[in-house]
């Protein structure tokens, strides 16, 4: 056992529950900033902001017990630090290849399980072996059963019910233009971020480089104590209105009721079977109804292990998947994150909030920008790798299942069963964007002509062939055959998708 041996962390690994374990408590710690992983890949400015600030607190916090090194690469700073080093599973299969590498190498010694999912990878395993099929529902109520979350005494679902999803579905409030609910938890900046302004404002100033987005003030928090703090406002002052517009979208109130913990849980801040105790404990008080703690729990304990453990389940090559042959890159002003061009007010208000914040919440990423992307036929291996550098939260594992499996339907069907893209009725009924809109959603050919309705249409007369197997697909086939102006709109979106989004 290498308990004596320095503990080297990652930037999304950053919480107690990583250093502060009995085994792990007593260990020197090494925090290494590559410059290399910094200048790679068009990172949105706040998703480096966020990452650089959560590592240079923890060593703030820590104090003489970090060794903290910025080098130009993992391997130098190693090198530098001139000892082997411990490494917790890393969270990418690119990380993860790295790793062996240095562990060949002799400069890591032990990978341990990591701590940041509340499954284990090899419990995963023993999980699916044998079955014919995975399915997110089964293991999610795996995942309560094993730890004993929103569970009566015979060990049935509390409420007589594991899902209450359709509970979560509500549009905005008629007329309103925010839920009115109080505001999330707002981190102070400190001297840590003032740093971090510096060095970033140098490295955007570089020729060549990649970086997107604005600058902003600091959103998320990035260290204990935040973390903690953006937990406790949630679930005491929002977690009661989570539930019933959860997939509900409102100009001017970006947050709604969304916890906005994906951040301090993706970089490691907040374990998240805490998380979902405290949250249970909320509703044994009386202080959150049964259908807001139960929706939250199946996104921390249900969704984010399911996509954590699919990540690593799938394998690399999963990342190629492509069941439609999609193949238009992403066009400039998606990757500059420039709106400014986009007719489209939903597609238009989603980018710039990408642009603004480095997030959009979860039927703003499926509903709008995947559904757009699905339908123009975009790439999906540089959607995914869009989504995880141009979102604060993303990271590859994050991203990989949500967008090849869920968002573009580029497995075949192994996550999600059936596309999830629609028309323009469907964004009208959940959002206030149509109303100041140039195009109608019920429109499909003429200048007022809704491009996600249009769009729909061509994507499913283009991928018509593909779409035959799947018997949910049936009814919308039989729907899109019948149209009578079938040919004019497809000829009519081959040469919209030569313009920036409708």
């Amino acid at each position: 056992m290498g308990d004596d041996r320095p503990l080297w962390l990652f930037g999304d690994q950053l919480g107690g529950h990583f250093h502060g374990t009995p085994r792990n408590r007593g260990r020197p710690i090494l925090l290494i900033e590559s410059e290399l992983a910094l200048r790679r890949r068009p990172y949105h400015r706040q998703k480096l902001h966020l990452v650089l600030a959560a590592m240079r607190r923890l060593a703030a916090d820590l104090g003489e017990r970090v060794t903290y090194v910025r080098a130009p690469t993992y391997r130098e700073g190693l090198r530098r630090f001139g000892r082997v080093v411990d490494v917790h599973e890393p969270g990418s299969h690119a990380a993860a290849a790295l790793v062996e590498r240095l562990r060949e190498a002799g400069l890591v010694g032990e990978v341990l399980a990591t701590p940041g999912f509340a499954l284990s990878r090899a419990a995963f395993a023993a999980w699916v072996e044998g079955r014919s099929g995975l399915r997110m529902e089964d293991f999610y109520r795996d995942q309560r059963r094993r730890f004993d979350v929103l569970l009566e005494p015979d060990g049935g679902p509390v409420g007589g019910r594991w899902n209450f999803d359709t509970r979560n579905r509500e549009g905005p409030p008629r007329g309103a233009d925010s839920l009115g609910v109080p505001a999330p938890y707002r981190p102070r900046e400190d001297a840590v971020d003032a740093g971090v302004r510096r060095d970033l404002d140098a490295l955007c100033g570089e020729a060549g480089s990649k970086v997107v987005g604005r600058d902003g003030p600091r959103l998320f928090a990035v260290g204990r104590a935040e973390a903690g703090r953006a937990l406790r406002r949630f679930l005491d002052e929002r977690l009661p209105t989570f539930g019933t517009h959860q997939d509900a979208m409102l100009e001017d109130d970006w947050s709604m009721s969304h916890s906005l913990l994906s951040v301090p849980l993706n970089l490691g801040l907040l374990d998240p079977l805490r998380v979902v105790e405290a949250a249970e404990r909320r509703y044994r008080e009386g202080r959150a109804p049964l259908a807001s703690v139960e929706g939250f729990v199946r996104q921390v304990l249900g969704w984010r292990e399911w996509t954590w453990h699919l990540y690593w389940h799938l394998g690399p090559e999963y990342t190629r998947s492509n069941h439609f042959g999609a193949r238009e890159e992403l066009p400039g002003w998606w990757r500059a994150l420039d709106p400014e061009g986009i007719e489209a007010r939903c597609l238009r208000k989603t980018l710039a909030g990408v642009r603004d914040r480095g997030y959009a919440h979860h039927i703003e990423r499926l509903m709008v920008l995947g559904s757009h992307a699905l339908q123009r036929g975009y790439r999906p291996d540089a959607l995914s790798s869009w989504f995880a550098t141009s979102f604060v939260d993303g990271f590859p594992w994050v991203m990989t299942t949500n967008v090849t499996g869920m968002s573009q339907y580029a497995d075949g069907g192994r996550v999600a069963t059936k596309p999830y893209t629609s028309g323009g009725a469907y964004i009208h009924r959940m959002s206030d964007h149509c109303g100041g809109c140039p195009f109608d959603p019920r429109v499909r050919v003429g200048p007022r002509a809704c491009p996600f309705t249009a769009g729909y249409w061509t994507w499913m007369r283009r991928n018509e062939d593909a779409l035959a197997a799947n018997h949910r697909m049936a009814r919308p086939l039989a729907s899109m055959r019948r149209l009578p102006d079938l040919e004019a709109l497809v000829e009519q979106e081959r040469l919209r998708e030569e313009g920036p989004g409708g």
